[in-house]
């Protein structure tokens, strides 16, 4: 089924499934960054940065961080029913996690999860993790990165660089 979005209305944020090395310099230790992806329902404008986790404060940093590069806020944010989301998924009334709903508040938005184990729901997120993992990831895999900042600042080129000028 088709769906039609309407511009500036809705923004789909995941999680890609993938995860990049990164070599701690002094140990050698490898930690495995969390990649967040966020596609506008519209335009498929998307936005994608690495973290090191996917609880609360990195979820919603993430948010903070993609309003910034979209330069502004849409109405709705479509999550997945992730723990940094929800305390209690329901298919009608799902239980946000109180962080998360004052964020939507402060930036005067309002947050309504996918449906649980329904993938079509955020079809555009799930399309949007797909494309980061092909065109974005796909061509760091070769680099060894060694902190999270190195990495991001790889990301944010990259997506700068495959940026419509429309936008």
């Amino acid at each position: 089924m088709r769906q039609h979005h309407k511009a500036g209305e809705k923004l789909f944020v995941d999680y890609a499934g993938q995860t990049v090395p990164i070599v701690q310099r002094d140990t050698g230790e490898v930690k495995f960054a969390q990649i967040f992806v966020a596609v506008m329902g519209a335009s498929n404008f998307t936005y994608a940065e690495a973290t090191w986790s996917q609880p609360l404060p990195d979820w919603i940093g993430s948010h903070v961080r993609t309003f910034e590069f979209i330069k502004g806020v849409p109405i709705l944010l479509i999550p997945d029913n992730l723990k940094s989301t929800t305390t209690r998924a329901c298919r009608y009334d799902p239980d946000i996690n109180m962080p998360y709903q004052q964020l939507a508040v402060h930036y005067g938005t309002a947050i309504v999860p996918a449906r649980p184990r329904k993938p079509q729901d955020k079809a555009k997120a799930e399309v949007g993790v797909q494309i980061i993992e092909r065109w974005i990831l796909a061509r760091l895999r070769h680099h060894t990165f060694f902190s999270l900042t190195e990495l991001n600042q790889h990301i944010h080129f990259l997506l700068e660089v495959s940026k419509p000028e429309a936008f």
